[in-house]
C-alpha cells in the first residue's frame, strides 16, 4: 500500500496539470512527472520561463482547489470510450478492457493508474519550490503540507 503522501502528491499533480492547461491554453503540454514524498516535479512543453506573478497565480489557484475540498472519485470505461475523450498516447498499447478515470469533482477528469486521496482537502498546502526553463521545457518542482 502506498503512503498517504504519495496519494496527496499524485492528486496535487492532477490539479497542477489542469491549472497549467487552463492558464496557458495548452494542448498536449504535459511531458512527464516524478512524484516523490518530499518534493515532486512536472515537465511541460512550454514557450517561456514563468514570471513571479505566474508562479504566485499557479500556487493560488492550486491551493484554492485544495481548500474547496472537492471529492475525488474513480470510474471505468472501455478503451474505445476513453480514446474519444482523452489523450491516451501515454497508455500502454496492450491496455485493453476497462480504463480507470480519476475525476476531481467538476474540475478535472483523466485516465490514470495512480492512487489518489478521496478529497482535495486531504492534500494540504501546495508550494512551488522552483521552476526552470530550458529548450522548450518548463520544469516545476513543488512541495505539499505548506500552510
Amino acid at each position: 500500500m502506498k503512503k498517504q503522501a504519495d496519494l496527496q502528491m499524485h492528486t496535487a499533480e492532477h490539479i497542477l496539470n489542469r491549472i497549467i492547461a487552463r492558464m496557458f491554453v495548452l494542448g498536449r503540454h504535459f511531458i512527464n512527472s516524478d512524484i516523490e514524498k518530499k518534493e515532486s516535479k512536472c515537465d511541460y512543453r512550454f514557450d517561456h520561463s514563468l514570471s513571479l506573478y505566474e508562479i504566485d497565480e499557479i500556487e493560488s489557484r492550486v491551493n484554492r482547489v485544495i481548500k474547496n475540498d472537492l471529492p475525488v472519485s474513480e470510474s471505468f470505461a472501455s478503451k474505445d470510450e476513453v480514446e474519444r475523450f482523452y489523450d491516451t498516447s501515454w497508455l500502454s498499447h496492450e491496455a485493453d478492457g476497462k480504463i480507470r478515470i480519476i475525476r476531481i469533482s467538476h474540475f478535472d477528469a483523466r485516465p490514470c493508474i495512480g492512487d489518489h486521496v478521496t478529497s482535495t482537502g486531504e492534500i494540504g498546502g501546495f508550494r512551488i519550490t522552483s521552476t526552470c526553463y530550458d529548450d522548450g521545457v518548463l520544469r516545476i518542482r513543488f512541495k505539499l503540507g505548506i500552510p
